[in-house]
C-alpha cells in the first residue's frame, strides 16, 4: 500500500510563503492498494492536484472515493477534480451512512448555484455504493467508525491483502465535552496494529479552552492514541490554518521527543503535501 498526501490543512486552505514546506491545501489523501486500485480520502483543495497527477500517470481504472463529512474544507476541491469531466472516468462514491448517501445524491456544490455545473451533467461515470458495514474494494477491505465532530464525521480503516493497513480518523475530538459518539478505547481497538494512523491533530494546549468542543484533537492526545493502538506510525494531520511551517517544525520536534519518552516503537510524522509513504507489513 502506498499513501500520498495532496492536502493536509484543516478548516480552510492557507496558501502563502509561510506554508510552502508543509502545504496550504485542505485535506485530501490518496491510497494505492497492492493491486493498484486507487482510493481517495476527502475532497479538499488538494484533490485538484491529485486529479492532475492521475492524468499525468494515465490512470484509467475506477477511482473509489470516501468523504469523511461535508464540511467545506473536505469537499471544496471536488468541482476541480479533473476526472469528473472525463467521460472515460469511473468514479465510485462510498457514503457509509444514510445522511452521507443523501448528501452524495444531491450535493450542494453541484447544484448550479454554488458551482455552475450540476452533478447530473458531469461527464464521468458516477456510481453510488450506499451500504453500511464492510466494503470490499480491489485487494482491500474497508471498514468505518463514527467520530466525535460537530455535525458528525466518519473514520475509515483500509486493510490490504498484502498485510498493510491504514486508519484515517479526521475530524475527531478525542476528549470532547458532553457525550461521546465513540470512545477513545473503541478508536484504539479500531486502529489496533495499523501500519499508519492518520489523525486530526489540529490543536495545542494553548488553543484551549477556547476551542474545546470544536471537534479536533491535541497533538499529545493523538500520539497517545497511536501508542495505545500499537500503530507502527502516526501522521499528524489537518493542521490549523494559523500554524505556519516553523510552528509545524516545532510540533515535529515535540512529537519526536514525546515518542522517545513514551512510545519508542511509534514513528511520528507531521503530514505534508507531496509526502509519499510505502507502508510496511507488520
Amino acid at each position: 500500500m502506498r499513501v500520498r498526501f495532496f492536502g493536509v490543512r484543516g478548516s480552510c486552505p492557507t496558501p502563502g510563503p509561510s506554508t510552502v514546506r508543509y502545504g496550504g491545501n485542505s485535506v485530501c489523501v490518496e491510497v494505492r492498494l497492492a493491486d493498484d486500485t486507487r482510493i481517495v480520502l476527502d475532497g479538499g483543495t488538494g484533490i485538484r492536484e491529485l486529479g492532475n497527477t492521475l492524468a499525468r500517470e494515465q490512470y484509467r481504472d475506477a477511482i473509489h472515493m470516501f468523504i469523511t463529512h461535508p464540511h467545506w474544507d473536505h469537499i471544496m476541491g471536488l468541482p476541480f477534480f479533473a476526472p469528473f469531466y472525463q467521460a472515460s472516468s469511473r468514479i465510485v462514491m462510498h457514503p457509509t451512512t444514510a445522511v452521507a448517501a443523501q448528501h452524495t445524491r444531491t450535493p450542494t456544490l453541484f447544484d448550479g448555484v454554488h458551482f455552475p455545473v450540476r452533478f447530473a451533467d458531469l461527464p464521468a461515470k458516477l456510481e453510488l455504493v450506499a451500504e453500511c458495514g464492510e466494503h470490499r474494494i480491489g485487494s482491500a477491505r474497508v471498514t468505518s467508525i463514527e467520530l466525535n465532530h460537530p455535525g458528525g464525521a466518519t473514520g475509515f480503516r483500509i486493510d490490504d491483502d498484502d498485510g498493510t493497513s491504514l486508519c484515517y480518523l479526521t475530524d475527531n475530538e478525542l476528549e470532547p465535552p458532553g457525550d461521546l459518539v465513540t470512545t477513545r478505547d473503541a478508536l484504539a481497538r479500531f486502529a489496533h496494529g495499523t501500519s499508519l494512523l492518520i489523525h486530526d491533530a489540529q490543536y495545542l494546549p494553548s488553543d484551549l479552552p477556547l476551542k474545546h468542543g470544536w471537534g479536533h484533537s491535541l497533538v499529545d492526545q493523538v500520539l497517545a492514541l497511536g501508542r495505545d493502538a500499537e500503530a507502527r506510525a502516526v501522521a499528524l494531520h489537518h493542521h490549523d490554518p494559523d500554524r505556519d511551517d516553523d510552528a509545524l517544525d516545532a510540533i515535529a520536534a515535540h512529537a519526536l521527543g514525546w515518542t522517545r519518552a513514551h512510545a519508542a516503537a511509534l514513528r511520528p510524522i507531521v503530514a505534508s503535501e507531496g509526502l509519499e509513504l510505502d507502508l510496511a507489513r507488520r
